[in-house]
């Protein structure tokens, strides 16, 4: 069986006209943001669904069932994973990573980036956005296959994004892996959000920048801020509640 996990539903909208072979696998979390507690699936499903202000049957319905899929996924299967390289893609990536690894069956797993993009694209760090069918055939063309080393670094770098252990993701970022190029600039963007010195984090000093000196208006502040700092791949709803935060501080 061949597995495509896309991240979001704005992926799985056009995915289709691309004709790549696969059933869809649509993750809609955002792991970057909120409570990561619960040793066990099941409490960590509770925790998500409890952060999110859904109930726990609504949480199934949109989401788990995405990851039973994997879960309940036969021997020999494929699985394409199309992430991005931002921290927000990252994580949950690392995520659906450490799920596969927990599945016995045998599997091939590949990471699918938006190589279309060169690093000097304005476009680079929010990735498949824009990409036309063209485009996502020549990206899956350049998909990297993850070996059993790389799938043992996602495992714990989410363990430790998870469990907040900053000096060990900072250790894993350490190592070199084609299947992940820009992890160390991802984990200090992470790292940079929560100062041990108790300032304020690089978002929050970003976003107090510009409204400082460009403007106040929401929307203009999302744009200005994916301008600088596209790095962390955050949505309306993360910078929301940072803009929301820095509003009341001022």
């Amino acid at each position: 069986m061949i597995y495509n996990v896309l991240n979001g539903d704005s992926l799985a909208y056009s995915f289709p006209e691309a004709e790549i072979e696969g059933e869809l696998i649509v993750i809609r979390e955002a792991l970057i943001d909120g409570d990561l507690s619960g040793d066990e699936l099941r409490d960590f499903w509770h925790s998500r669904a409890k952060y999110l202000k859904v109930t726990d049957n609504e949480y199934k319905d949109k989401i788990v069932d995405e990851f039973n899929k994997i879960i309940n996924s036969p021997d020999d299967s494929v699985f394409n994973l199309w992430f991005e390289y931002d921290l927000f893609c990252q994580v949950n990536m690392w995520f659906v990573i450490s799920i596969i690894k927990s599945v016995p069956a045998r599997k091939k797993v590949y990471v699918v980036y938006s190589s279309y993009l060169n690093r000097d694209s304005k476009h680079f760090w929010n990735g498949f956005g824009p990409a036309n069918s063209d485009q996502l055939k020549v990206s899956y063309a350049d998909r990297i296959i993850l070996s059993d080393a790389d799938l043992q670094l996602a495992q714990e770098l989410w363990a430790a994004y998870k469990d907040n252990k900053t000096d060990a993701l900072i250790r894993l970022a350490k190592n070199q892996s084609v299947a992940f190029p820009y992890l160390r600039e991802v984990v200090k963007a992470h790292v940079d959000r929560f100062p041990k010195d108790g300032t304020k984090g690089r978002p929050e000093k970003v976003i107090e920048d510009i409204t400082v000196n460009i403007s106040t208006d929401f929307n203009k502040v999302f744009r200005e801020f994916w301008s600088r700092e596209s790095i962390y791949g955050f949505g309306d709803t993360q910078l929301k509640s940072l803009y929301d935060k820095v509003m009341r501080e001022r």
